[in-house]
């Protein structure tokens, strides 16, 4: 019996990170149809500027796009679609509250696979301003600078 991956990332949505304060992280299921999980794991999947929404007591991913299957023919679908996320009713309870805050949103932040499933990390966000950004920025790049002084000190 072939051994299976354990969270192996197949995409990351990286800006989100520097765009926003992630306060909160929680894994969920996606629904995908026809060829879209064999493209997801060639690593054609691509999460930025997608964003996720509770509409009608469910979760749906925006704006994700999973390039076409190549090898796919009549089963490829709409790049762009609307996807499910799967998750319990106590959750998206959860989830639905917390975006009706001012100012917090849902940003997958990752695509993986878990025990043979595709999953998807969503974190529940709080937008940076620019001033936030730069912070960031420049504690970074100070921390880089520690580090690699704390490594020539030891040579």
């Amino acid at each position: 019996m072939a051994k299976r991956e354990s969270n192996k990332t197949l995409a990351e949505n990286r800006k989100a990170r520097h765009d926003y304060f992630v306060e909160e992280g929680m894994e969920a299921g996606i629904a995908l149809v026809g060829t879209e999980v064999k493209s997801i794991r060639a690593g054609r999947a691509n999460l930025k500027d997608c964003y996720a929404e509770v509409r009608n007591g469910e979760v749906f991913i925006r704006s994700m796009h999973i390039s076409p299957y190549e090898q796919g023919n009549i089963f490829n679908v709409d790049p762009l679609r609307d996807r499910k996320l799967l998750l319990h009713k106590d959750q998206i309870r959860r989830l639905s509250g917390l975006v009706q805050q001012e100012g917090l949103t849902l940003i997958p932040l990752a695509l993986y696979l878990k025990e043979g499933k595709v999953k998807v990390n969503l974190g529940v966000c709080r937008g940076k301003k620019n001033y936030d950004k730069r912070d960031a920025m420049l504690e970074k790049a100070h921390k880089r600078d520690i580090e690699r002084q704390m490594k020539e000190r030891l040579r």
